[in-house]
């Protein structure tokens, strides 16, 4: 199923509210404030914006904006929807600058909206990963050079760090971490691995000394030329990054490490989407706007 980007929530600000509102309130409008279901009635005449509502337990106004990273925008709804279908279409990203090209506003207003819609594809889960005995791949990989490599220097310590966690036939989870070690290699996966997984990596001594609190640790030794023995790799994490490094090398080019971790997510997100059509990866994100609202002094 593909978008049209020529229908009418793509077009009118208001078919586009209606939309959201459809979207996010398949069982009546619920007040961002309170929380209450249905009790509400519309503020109409020419002093109230369309879809402007009010609260009648706690008298509150909202509208479906309200508390999602499209409040306040004085951006067209209806862009907005565009940005976030492009954004979830497009498998390898699409900048800030296309962003800006293709709706027509600026690069500034462009660049925010892109950090607004990554804020936007943070996993709403909170469950730890391989409960109940499921297996979960780990490895780390590295990005650019920050600036801070010294000529002729080598090896990776100059570079931004990520450690990566897929589940098999599950999430995955990527975090930016300031350094590859022992130290937060543990937190990370006592943070977002269940001790009842089987967890599977390379040869490093991080993982290795962590493992055995794991139901088993499965190792493969890339330093020997051994990258899947049977049922035990780390292949599936591996791949992932192979789109991660084109996007941010044939996309993005540079991306600096106050930001990187937003980049990370907008990967994860499409990548725990990636069986679904490009329709319903952008209404999976639309559905979990609530409570991830971003400021301009935040990003």
């Amino acid at each position: 199923m593909t978008a049209d980007l020529f229908a009418p929530h793509f077009q009118d600000a208001d078919r586009a509210r209606e939309y959201l509102e459809a979207l996010r309130w398949p069982n009546g409008p619920v007040c961002p404030h309170c929380g209450v279901v249905g009790d509400h009635y519309a503020l109409k005449g020419a002093a109230h914006r369309p879809g402007l509502m009010k609260c009648k337990d706690c008298r509150k106004q909202f509208s479906v904006t309200v508390g999602t990273v499209f409040e306040r925008s004085k951006i067209a709804l209806n862009k907005w929807l565009l940005a976030v279908h492009l954004m979830c279409a497009s498998k390898k990203a699409m900048s800030s600058h296309q962003i800006h090209r293709m709706l027509g506003v600026t690069y500034k207003s462009a660049w925010f909206m892109t950090h607004r819609i990554r804020e936007a594809m943070k996993s709403n889960s909170t469950g730890l990963l391989g409960a109940g005995g499921g297996t979960v791949e780990a490895d780390e990989t590295y990005w650019g050079n920050n600036g801070k490599q010294r000529k002729g220097a080598r090896g990776y310590q100059h570079k931004m760090k990520v450690v990566s966690l897929v589940e098999r036939d599950g999430e995955k989870r990527s975090m930016v971490v300031p350094a590859v070690t022992g130290k937060t290699l543990r937190a990370t996966l006592e943070a977002n691995v269940c001790k009842t997984a089987h967890l599977m990596t390379d040869e490093h001594s991080g993982y290795t000394k962590v493992g055995h609190e794991y139901a088993s640790h499965g190792v493969t030794r890339h330093s020997a030329g051994q990258y899947a023995v049977g049922n035990v790799h780390s292949n599936t994490v591996e791949s992932s990054f192979s789109l991660l490094k084109r996007g941010l090398v044939g996309t993005f080019h540079h991306v600096g490490d106050q930001h990187l971790q937003r980049y990370v997510t907008e990967f994860d997100f499409r990548w725990n989407q990636r069986k679904t059509t490009d329709v319903q990866r952008s209404e999976t994100l639309l559905g979990q706007l609530g409570g991830k609202r971003l400021t301009y002094t935040h990003t």
